[in-house]
């Protein structure tokens, strides 16, 4: 039997954000501006996993993402896997989880809530993070991740 692989450049330096949710790929794409990067971006869609059936992946060379664009990521997709590269070596590897607490990262779908109607921060508790259960801290509200979004 003949193995087909596809070969993809190896990254000097930057990132790989792995186990990506095929339906999430592009909302990934669009949350961390990858059109707009001006360095190598791969993305790879619907691609075989033991653990998830199909899954995306994107490597972003030279690219290194802050812990507010990795927390907004978590919201979109919770559990994917970080790979820093330098010099072609993996030298972190991390699960991206979501925090206790999300500030200015989703919006509050009460129309009542304070932060709709006055120019300051959301902030919402995560209350449980394997079923994306969120409450804001301001009006109360309790929301699931499906319900919010993005600021």
């Amino acid at each position: 039997m003949k193995r087909q692989e596809m070969q993809v450049a190896a990254l000097e330096n930057g990132t790989v954000i792995d186990h990506i949710p095929s339906e999430k790929l592009f909302q990934v794409v669009n949350l961390l501006n990858l059109d707009s990067v001006g360095t190598p971006v791969t993305i790879g869609f619907n691609l075989k996993s033991k653990k998830m059936g199909t899954k995306g992946i994107i490597k972003v060379a030279d690219k290194f993402f802050t812990d507010e664009e990795l927390n907004q990521l978590s919201v979109i997709a919770p559990n994917v896997t970080l790979s820093i590269i330098r010099d072609y070596e993996v030298v972190e590897k991390k699960e991206v989880n979501m925090p206790q607490e999300l500030t200015a990262i989703v919006r509050c779908p009460n129309p009542k809530c304070i932060t709709n109607n006055e120019p300051m921060s959301t902030r919402f508790h995560v209350l449980d993070k394997t079923r994306g259960l969120l409450q804001c801290h301001y009006c109360n509200r309790e929301v699931t991740l499906e319900q919010v979004k993005l600021v």
